[in-house]
């Protein structure tokens, strides 16, 4: 149950915090609390200013207005330096760590212990490591390049460094968005036990089912201000998603029945030595078909593959009836077939770039004549899509990386969209996307589909896949294990075969 002020004083208090960025008001007389032993859920739209709010709880951002009181203290975060030394630990959506340094030196970096002398202390700090991963009951060689480790493994690395200071405040930001259910469910019990050893705890997401389920207190964001407050208890997701967007969202899966038309994408027999392997299906005009599995089955490395980013060994991918050879992602485009990855800060935008030249790269051939880019020609064409996405952004001269992560998503999409493909793969296209951009992207998905669009859609959230697959393929390591109209697909089906458990009714093949 949430803790009232007379039943126990808040170990962070934010009262009246205001932020402003040229053109645009971030934050407006904010306040937050957050109580030891307890979970805040941070909820909001995608620039709802959440981002801004953390960046300013872990030292990034000075706040314009307001004051921040830290156990009683009225504090002044100036970098994340101090932040850290106070107790304020942040585990970002995208997680911040080196490839190339050990789990023991991610862990320890920019705190390093030292000896008498002066010296690192590298025994001590191994040793600790050691400790701190056993204690999330995390099987991690701290001498492990993290290059070699998975998202989820990652994830924990992120962790054992917030946890490798005596922190009282832990953030997580989206910590579930690239984890499998069963990844989720070891998180889960991570955070009880921070919240039994008091900690107080920030958490940002946009699954409220996992917010109805963790968290014990709620704070809605709204255009920088706050919509809302209160206990988890009383209330509902319903009017959680009401103080969100204003609005009733009535339907989040938009799906509209369209006429499926004739093949246009068929893949037979498609292997990669280590990634998949015999993989075929088809995918029809008008059709959303759906593949749905576990972090490391093998679906991305499947998209990427028809992409052109990476060679399949046996097999081929044939369009419109005709074999096509994709040697490389210009090919794939010079097809009609483009691809929106999951990792969009990686492979998606470039991210200094303004968001009207990410939008309209790919497509700069036909906006030139002459040799010469026809200015006026991009900029409109980088409008039209940004507007048909419903993109947030001050300009589209701004740089992608000022958006907020659903935004960024849209810009990616946007940048394919402007092709004009006859295949679009949509590799977990709401990841990390609050309720009311999901709502626009699925009606643009829907969309695109009635206008004769073939789209493959990667998805590991399960409502997604069975709110608007018209079929669902599932796949298991590396390979497609069953495939079906989703009038025929349930939670329960799709996750026994996922997990490769023994079905006892479910999703009959197709």
């Amino acid at each position: 149950m949430a803790m009232d002020e007379e039943d126990g004083a808040p170990v962070l208090r934010m009262r009246g915090i205001g932020k402003r960025f040229p053109g645009v008001v971030a934050l407006q007389e904010v306040d937050l609390a957050l109580y030891p032993g307890q979970v805040t859920a941070l909820v909001g739209e995608n620039g709802a200013g959440k981002s801004t709010l953390v960046k300013i709880l872990c030292g990034v951002y000075q706040p314009d207005s307001g004051e921040i009181e830290l156990a009683g203290e009225t504090v002044r975060l100036n970098s994340a330096e101090q932040a850290m030394q106070l107790g304020v630990s942040v585990i970002h959506q995208e997680t911040v760590l080196f490839d190339e340094l050990s789990v023991t030196e991610n862990i320890f970096l920019g705190q390093q212990m030292r000896n008498r002398l002066g010296m690192l202390d590298w025994p001590t700090m191994k040793k600790r490591a050691v400790a701190i991963l056993q204690d999330l009951e995390a099987d991690i060689d701290p001498d492990a390049k993290l290059r070699d480790l998975g998202i989820a493994q990652k994830h924990l690395v992120a962790i054992a460094r917030a946890l490798s200071v005596d922190s009282r405040i832990v953030v997580m930001d989206e910590p579930t968005a690239a984890l499998s259910w069963k990844e989720i469910e070891e998180l889960y019990a991570i955070v009880e036990k921070l919240k039994s050893e008091g900690k107080a705890i920030l958490f940002i997401s946009h699954k409220f089912e996992e917010i109805i389920r963790i968290a014990d207190n709620y704070t809605v964001f709204r255009d920088g201000v706050v919509a809302g407050s209160g206990q988890v208890a009383d209330t509902t997701q319903d009017a959680l998603i009401a103080l969100m967007v204003g609005r009733k969202v009535d339907q989040i899966f938009p799906k509209q029945m369209v006429e499926i038309g004739e093949t246009v994408l068929e893949v037979r027999g498609l292997s990669h030595p280590t990634e998949f392997a015999d993989i075929s299906f088809t995918v029809r005009r008008g059709e959303i078909l759906g593949f749905y599995g576990l972090v490391g089955a093998g679906r991305s490395e499947l998209m990427q593959a028809l992409f052109g980013v990476t060679r399949f060994s046996t097999g081929e991918v044939v369009l419109d009836g005709a074999p096509v050879t994709l040697k490389s992602p210009s090919d794939a485009v010079k097809r009609g077939i483009v691809y929106v990855p999951e990792e969009r800060q990686r492979q998606g935008a470039v991210l200094p770039l303004p968001i009207f030249q990410n939008i309209t790269l790919p497509s700069l051939g036909r906006l030139s004549r002459n040799g010469l880019l026809e200015l006026a020609q991009e900029f409109d064409l980088a409008r039209q899509y940004a507007a048909r996405l419903e993109l947030k952004a001050a300009s589209l001269s701004h740089p992608v990386n000022t958006l907020s992560g659903g935004n960024q998503q849209k810009v990616v999409i946007a940048k394919w969209l402007a092709t004009e493909p006859r295949v679009i793969i949509l590799d977990e296209p709401t990841k990390g996307i609050d309720v009311g951009s999901k709502a626009a992207v699925h009606g643009f998905m829907s969309e695109l589909a009635r206008q004769g669009l073939s789209v493959i859609m990667v998805s590991s959230e399960i409502p997604e896949i069975l709110g608007m697959s018209d079929r669902i393929a599932v796949m298991r390591e590396g390979r497609i294990v069953d495939t079906a109209p989703r009038q025929e697909a349930d939670a329960e089906s799709l996750i026994r075969m996922a997990i490769g458990a023994t079905q006892e009714a479910g999703v009959d093949a197709a």
